[in-house]
């Protein structure tokens, strides 16, 4: 049973930084490329960055140059660092495991990120 497990969030000012956790188990993590969400209220959730099992990195344009998304297989965990944070970076994230662009499994409970003006 594929478990993923997002944490990190909370409120901070605009101009700070958070980093986001997000621990997978039930997969064989390090095959596998992950990629980071968020969901805004009232909103579509949205890809922000992905992760190839080798450590190749992508992103979402409105989050290029802030946030690095990065992992660690040997604690089956992807990260997420969310620098120079803006209120338009207000959302819940999920982590989930992608095949190709497309989540692989049920999402977690997500964690939520507000930034405040």
């Amino acid at each position: 049973q594929v478990q993923l497990m997002e944490s990190g969030g909370g409120l901070v000012q605009a101009g700070g930084s958070l980093r986001l956790s997000c621990a997978a188990s039930g997969i064989m993590f390090s095959r596998k490329a992950m990629g980071w969400y968020r969901q805004a209220s009232g909103k579509q959730r949205e890809l922000v960055a992905t992760i190839t099992n080798s450590g190749s990195t992508n992103y979402a344009d409105s989050v290029k140059g802030r946030f690095t998304i990065s992992r660690d297989n040997a604690k089956n965990t992807v990260y997420l660092q969310m620098n120079s944070l803006k209120p338009e970076d207000t959302a819940v994230y999920y982590c989930n495991v992608l095949m190709g662009l497309i989540a692989a499994f049920s999402w977690g409970q997500g964690t939520q990120v507000t930034v405040s003006s």
